[in-house]
């Protein structure tokens, strides 16, 4: 992103907004990974801004809580109707002032490489070197232990990066097990019994909508043909969805105010944040544990449930590209026996020639199954 942002440093307005857009999603106003975040103080010395029309003087200051309450003057000064609007706002503005900011800006290489600062971890208790990462995955798996073929923890390495491929391997995890138990479910037709789409008497877009069932989506084949029949306002929601809560997960305001850090700044991998008092309007219940299950449980059984939740998230990667390969006509004993059906599309293509109407998928469409080799269900083919 740092490349992107320097070329378009002075963009004009209505180029700008996706790009404000996709930092809400990779650096929020959190110190986010990527991020290079100076020794000192964040307080920005005074700085002389000139155009045609005035000169202003002004002292940025990008701390959390001057940001969190720069966004709670904005917010608190609207209207109820326009209040979510205002903050979503004002957080992609806070986060392109730090964009902007030649000491805060993205690193020049990105994550994982995020540039080693030492913020927040001299009182940290995650792994922080490489004989703490050996001794936690003595914890995880005493059988395996220590292994690392790639070298990634190595004896120099920074405990930046042992946070964010911890926090990586944490959430692809948890994404693996809710998408092997997903797969297992849409795989055997069991589907919600109501429609998914039907016309809406609000405009002429919308009153032409055909109606589609949940079960009509189930009856098209494989997991990943069901994802191609769905509408493609339908993928454009579960995208922005995905999008937002990774953008909240990142939110060092969000984490901050549940007493946590970012986990490159010695927090918790693997921590999401409490979504009750951040935003305007009521969020009825959590992304994660909803229903208070944990918070009750001490210290140290988080700590054990966190380890045989990692082992179990290692197993659900493993299982998922096993369906999907024997979806694709590879042998993977024992699922390439047991029936799983088939899927012609290209798992890596989430749009398709459906979806032409949005920007670029009509070009891309056209070089899926043209790059490389194919796998068809009946074998192999260049």
């Amino acid at each position: 992103l740092g490349p992107v942002i320097g070329a378009l440093r002075h963009p004009q307005p209505s180029l700008l907004l996706p790009f404000a857009m996709l930092s809400l999603s990779l650096c929020t106003v959190s110190l986010a990974n990527g991020l290079r975040v100076p020794a000192t103080s964040l307080m920005r010395a005074p700085t002389v801004r000139t155009n045609t029309v005035s000169m202003e003087m002004e002292t940025l200051d990008l701390t959390f809580a001057a940001a969190d309450a720069r966004i709670k003057a904005v917010v608190d000064a609207e209207p109820s109707k326009t209040k979510s609007a205002a903050m979503c706002s004002r957080m992609t503005a806070e986060n392109m002032k730090r964009i902007y900011d030649e000491d805060v800006g993205p690193a020049s290489m990105g994550p994982p490489f995020t540039e080693a600062t030492g913020l927040g971890w001299d009182t940290s208790t995650e792994p922080k070197n490489k004989a703490d990462m050996m001794a936690l995955a003595k914890l995880q798996n005493p059988v395996l232990g220590f292994w690392d073929p790639l070298n990634i923890v190595s004896d120099d390495v920074s405990p930046e990066t042992i946070g964010w491929f911890r926090h990586a391997e944490i959430k692809h995890g948890r994404v693996a097990m809710a998408g092997f138990v997903g797969y297992c479910v849409h795989a055997n037709g069991i589907h919600f019994p109501w429609n998914i789409q039907a016309p809406l008497p609000w405009s002429s877009v919308t009153s032409d909508l055909p109606t589609i069932s949940f079960g009509d989506i189930a009856a098209a084949g494989s997991p990943g043909d069901m994802w191609d029949a769905l509408p493609t306002a339908g993928k454009l929601q579960i995208l922005l969805v995905v999008g937002f809560l990774e953008m909240h997960g990142e939110n060092s305001i969000a984490l901050e105010a549940d007493g946590q850090k970012h986990y490159v700044r010695g927090g918790k991998p693997g921590y999401y944040p409490s979504f009750q008092g951040r935003y305007p309007h009521p969020v009825p219940l959590d992304l994660w544990d909803p229903f208070g299950f944990t918070k009750k449980m001490s210290a140290e059984r988080k700590e054990e449930a966190l380890r045989a939740e990692v082992n179990n998230g290692r197993f659900a990667m493993i299982g998922l590209f096993g369906l999907l390969s024997a979806s694709k006509g590879l042998i993977v004993p024992p699922l390439d026996g047991i029936g799983i059906a088939q899927y012609s599309g290209e798992y890596m293509a989430p749009f398709t020639a459906a979806d032409s109407a949005l920007p670029f998928v009509k070009s891309m469409s056209g070089l899926i199954g043209n790059l490389g080799w194919t796998l068809e269900p009946q074998g192999l083919s260049l």
